[in-house]
């Protein structure tokens, strides 16, 4: 791994543990201000409600800024936003609370296509599963820093925490190179269209790719739902204590954590479609155990198995969709397709916490669970077509392999 690798890999890593660490201090600190689970909750809608706008045209700015510049100019922007977030009063921190929101919609387009540039073809599997690897430490130790701040200092010390992480990550993306901008046109709405008609135009032609995808995400999309019914579900239908619910937390952690260095140190030799078929089968067996189980054994294989193979099916999808993907295209089609998973983010969240209150909670989580196993066999259908090979090789995109 080349030397801007390493500097790349550690600006995500800071942001990634300051990220961890944020997302505990700030459930806390506006639960502490409130006293309201509704208002604590409502922190979980804002990105998505938020990318419903902002992502039908963030890509196309995505495509035609200074990527670097523009990673830098949202890592410091999001410093002082945070930095500020305790001093402001209830009203004011929602509004700032949009801007972070309408940030990251911008930044996780950019973050994927910089990668994507920055990183030679042949590298981008070990980046991606080094990548993982960190963000699985910052899954198990940034909340566990977060409570200890909480502990001997206070939620203000781990939200500015989160803001120093942001300013050592510019400080690190200013040592990078810059790329001239894929798209040199303007961004009248014109342009935008055009840009809606070009992805339109890609995802017909290149069908097979945009299928593939499409189920990567409803499959996203599901975990995302039972994800949210997780604590309701386990104290409720398996009587677990907060104490177990910790522990399993923990494991998965240690799983993500151990899966990540399995795809890191074997990066090299494991296939991009043998990553997807071990990956989201487990995952998806993973969650059925989860669902089905009936006792904290049971739990904590399940837990386990997605906290390994989570690892496998992302970084096995991420560097299919680098390979795929145009570089020129990849934030406008990651944009705009987002807008979809957004809302559909919404909906299934809704859903799956009208459908345990209606009938149970182990009712709907079994039927979300059914609905991953079944969009799971059909994403493994495509990735095991015998004529569809090349598309999980390294080689970048081509024209002629849209068919």
């Amino acid at each position: 791994m080349s030397s801007r690798e390493r500097t790349l890999l550690s600006a995500l890593g800071i942001s990634q543990f300051g990220d961890f660490i944020y997302l505990v201090a700030i459930n806390v600190y506006i639960y502490r201000l409130t006293g309201s689970a509704s208002a604590v909750a409502a922190l979980w809608i804002i990105s998505p409600v938020v990318s419903l706008g902002i992502k039908s045209f963030a890509g196309s700015w995505v495509d035609r800024s200074d990527l670097r510049r523009l990673l830098i100019q949202t890592d410091l922007l999001r410093a002082i936003l945070i930095g500020i977030l305790p001093f402001l009063p209830l009203s004011m921190l929602y509004i700032n609370l949009l801007a972070l929101a309408v940030i990251k919609s911008i930044v996780e387009p950019a973050t994927l296509t910089y990668i994507t540039t920055l990183v030679p073809k042949d590298d981008r599997t070990s980046f991606n599963a080094y990548r993982s690897l960190i963000t699985s430490g910052a899954f198990l130790i940034g909340p566990a820093l977060a409570g200890g701040l909480l502990y001997v200092a206070s939620a203000d010390v781990a939200i500015w925490l989160n803001a120093v992480s942001f300013l050592g990550s510019a400080v690190l993306l200013m040592r990078l190179p810059r790329f001239s901008a894929s798209v040199d046109r303007g961004m009248q709405l014109q342009d935008i269209l055009s840009d809606w008609r070009l992805v339109y135009q890609f995802s017909k032609d290149a069908h097979y790719v945009t299928g593939l995808y499409v189920l990567a995400m409803l499959m996203m999309i599901a975990t995302l739902a039972l994800d949210t019914q997780e604590v309701v579900f386990l104290q409720r239908s398996i009587g677990l204590s907060e104490t177990d619910y910790g522990l399993l937390m923990s494991l998965t952690g240690i799983g993500s954590v151990a899966g990540s260095w399995v795809v890191a140190r074997y990066a090299k030799t494991l296939s991009v479609r043998m990553m997807l078929m071990i990956g989201y089968v487990f995952v998806a067996v993973g969650y059925m155990l989860y669902a089905s189980a009936n006792s904290f054994s049971i739990v904590c294989i399940g837990f386990l198995l997605l906290g390994c193979f989570h690892a496998f099916a992302g970084t096995g999808f991420l560097t299919f969709q680098q390979t795929n993907i145009p570089l020129h295209l990849m934030g406008r089609f990651t944009s705009l397709y987002g807008v979809g998973v957004s809302l559909l983010q919404i909906l299934a969240i809704v859903a799956i916490g009208l459908l345990g209150d209606i009938w149970s909670i182990r009712f709907s989580t079994i039927l979300f669970a059914c609905l991953l196993v079944i969009v799971t066999i059909c994403f493994l259908g495509l990735v095991l077509l015998p004529s569809k090979q090349r598309y999980f090789t390294t080689n970048e995109v081509e024209a002629e392999r849209h068919a």
